[in-house]
């Protein structure tokens, strides 16, 4: 291959990069000579379920998020998974659905909390097998609610109630906090002007055992790395 004709292939993969990024937001991270080994994934806005956000909404859709996150477990290329976190929050069977998934996953993954990983996103940031949040990040935890930061698909008491247990065990299941110590921060009223729920700055989320360890994007893909070499 001449000169010429390696430069257009190298165009040609930008594109397809850029437009990866653009459209499902994630991007595959080549290492040594070249390999793809780990497989970015960000998850950005709103999480979107089966009713469309608003169009001036920053939106991650999980119809997109799911099948990528099967082909990844069927790829032997791909050797891990790092996923960046900064939501607001949103559908809760769809967000649970992604985190179900992620968990599920037999390569290592590595969560880290840029921004917030609000509500429903609780159980995104917990789902990886190793979290970390930035010493600004923030992470706000409360009751599964009919407006607001979720989208309102359960109406009845009991079922949102139960669809919170859902959550509080899912999170107590993938992280070091108790479902008991959990609840409480769910049901604190002194935190939130007009509302009920507790928000918890980097420091605080790894205290209560949350997210594993504050750090940024350096310890956050070492971490991954180091993980993908004693499985390997």
């Amino acid at each position: 291959m001449n000169r010429d004709d390696q430069e257009q292939t190298k165009t040609q993969q930008r594109e397809r990069e850029n437009n990866e990024i653009r459209e499902m937001g994630t991007l595959e991270l080549q290492g040594k000579e070249g390999k793809n080994r780990i497989q970015l994934l960000t998850i950005i806005g709103e999480i979107e379920g089966h009713e469309a956000v608003s169009g001036n909404t920053k939106a991650t859709k999980y119809e997109h998020l799911l099948p990528r996150l099967a082909e990844i477990e069927a790829d032997d290329e791909t050797e891990g998974v790092l996923i960046l976190l900064n939501t607001l929050g949103g559908d809760v069977e769809a967000g649970l659905a992604i985190a179900e998934m992620i968990a599920s996953l037999s390569k290592p993954t590595v969560s880290l909390v840029l921004g917030g990983s609000h509500s429903i996103g609780g159980p995104l940031a917990v789902s990886a097998d190793y979290s970390f949040i930035v010493p600004t990040g923030t992470m706000i935890v409360h009751p599964v609610r009919s407006t607001g930061m979720f989208i309102g698909v359960i109406q009845s008491y009991r079922n949102m109630e139960k669809t919170q247990d859902r959550i509080a065990r899912f999170i107590s299941e993938h992280s070091r906090i108790s479902q008991e110590r959990l609840l409480e921060l769910m049901l604190d009223s002194t935190q939130l002007v007009k509302d009920v729920g507790t928000m918890l700055e980097g420091e605080e989320a790894v205290r209560e055992g949350i997210i594993d360890e504050v750090g940024g994007i350096s310890q956050a893909y070492a971490k991954l790395q180091e993980m993908i070499r004693k499985k390997g």
